[in-house]
């Protein structure tokens, strides 16, 4: 028998829909940000994003949404908000900005992210079964927020989006912090904390504070921690005889 479809439900799902596709309208004015030069609203704009897709996920889980509205895929709304926000957005930041160098090296530099990340939004196999994004989860937003707080140089910069880039093909599995069953709670108490270290440091540009900056390198050492752990442990269950 087919599952009744409340109406205060159906609307509720349509309101998460809407706010994912809030990124979208974030992404407009990070824009207008970029044309006007104003680099740290840029950031306070990916930082907004980044809650919208931190939340939305849960949002939708909650209220049922597929459920609800089963023909309409959130999925791809998603990842449609996420490419904009997480990789286009943030090679426009930094191209506009000239973290990247002049000329056509630096549009190179700009592009190759991007293909890399169309690469990957495309994948079937993204997100692992046990809630692990696989390769280099396009976290472009966030290498724009290091290069903007630390100053770096062109150089610094091209050799962190290469390598970043790279690994979006090495199949190592990386936290999905909401998702991600191993130290979850941990995880998301440490996400919140970096997510507030973030925001000092913005308002600290161009003088971040060492004890925010390392706070907020601290999370990075521990996601990658975690990530290389977990796809060790993927790897050896893999490889152990049933």
């Amino acid at each position: 028998m087919a599952l009744p479809r409340q109406p205060v439900l159906i609307a509720a799902s349509w309101l998460v829909h809407a706010y994912t596709a809030s990124g979208v309208v974030l992404a407009f004015l990070t824009v207008v940000a970029v044309m006007e030069g104003d680099t740290v609203r840029a950031l306070w704009l990916f930082l907004a994003a980044m809650v919208v897709d931190g939340t939305d996920g849960m949002l939708a889980r909650w209220v049922q949404v597929k459920r609800h509205v089963p023909w309409f895929d959130g999925a791809l709304l998603d990842n449609i908000v996420d490419y904009i926000t997480y990789a286009f957005m943030p090679m426009v930041l930094l191209w506009s900005a000239g973290y990247l160098g002049e000329g056509t090296s630096a549009t190179v530099l700009a592009v190759v992210p991007l293909l890399a990340s169309a690469y990957q939004f495309c994948r079937v196999d993204a997100k692992t079964d046990d809630h692990l994004f696989l390769g280099f989860p396009s976290y472009w937003n966030i290498a724009a927020f290091y290069v903007v707080v630390l100053d770096l140089e062109p150089a610094a910069v091209a050799v962190t989006l290469l390598v970043c880039a790279a690994l979006v093909f090495v199949p190592v599995g990386y936290v999905y912090p909401s998702r991600t069953t191993t130290l979850r709670t941990t995880t998301l108490v440490l996400t919140c904390l970096w997510l507030a270290s973030y925001a000092v440091l913005l308002t600290q540009v161009p003088d971040p504070s060492p004890v925010w900056l390392t706070i907020s390198v601290a999370y990075v050492v521990y996601y990658v921690l975690l990530s290389l752990y977990l796809t060790a442990r993927r790897s050896r269950t893999a490889t152990t005889p049933a």
